[in-house]
């Protein structure tokens, strides 16, 4: 038994230097061209920990409920080791590929109601704020007509990924 606590130790142990050192057992194998995108997140530290962590805990779990000897309690640890590391695996791959991060684009600005913090005369550029994924984003701005500050305008056009045409919001 305490070979198997000792095993379930090292996983967590594994799994802070993962914490700590992300993505080193990948690096390792990286610039080998032979073994180039077939471990593929499969020998990663969380991977590696969650196998090594549940091989150890139940296979102590199994060796003290029931008596078994050390090859029956592996062989039942075993499963739950290849479940709970294939389980890591999967939710790293989920965290990699979530795509909800995307940043805004410069199209995303039209349509949006803004205030002109800077007057826009009408040979020239002035300045607009305007919320932008919930975040405040001051961006030149040209109209057709002069606008005072504190109009307030709607976007109606991206000249620029820093510029935009408004109008005037009508009431």
């Amino acid at each position: 038994m305490v070979w198997f606590l000792g095993l379930g130790f090292a996983g967590l142990v594994v799994l802070t230097v993962a914490l700590v050192f992300d993505g080193l057992l990948e690096g390792l194998f990286h610039g080998v061209e032979a073994l180039n995108g077939f471990f593929d997140g499969l020998i990663s530290l969380p991977v590696v920990a969650g196998f090594v962590s549940m091989l150890g805990f139940a296979g102590a779990i199994v060796t003290g409920t029931t008596g078994l000897g050390p090859v029956a309690a592996t062989a039942f640890a075993l499963p739950a080791a290849l479940l709970t590391a294939w389980g890591a695996y999967r939710a790293a791959r989920a965290l990699m590929n979530d795509g909800s991060g995307a940043a805004p684009r410069e199209g995303d600005v039209v349509g949006v109601a803004g205030t002109v913090v800077t007057a826009i005369s009408a040979d020239g550029y002035g300045e607009v704020l305007v919320r932008l994924a919930g975040q405040p984003v001051k961006l030149a701005a040209r109209a057709d007509t002069p606008l005072p500050r504190g109009t307030e305008v709607w976007v109606d056009r991206s000249l620029s990924s820093t510029s935009v045409s408004v109008r005037p919001v009508e009431r």
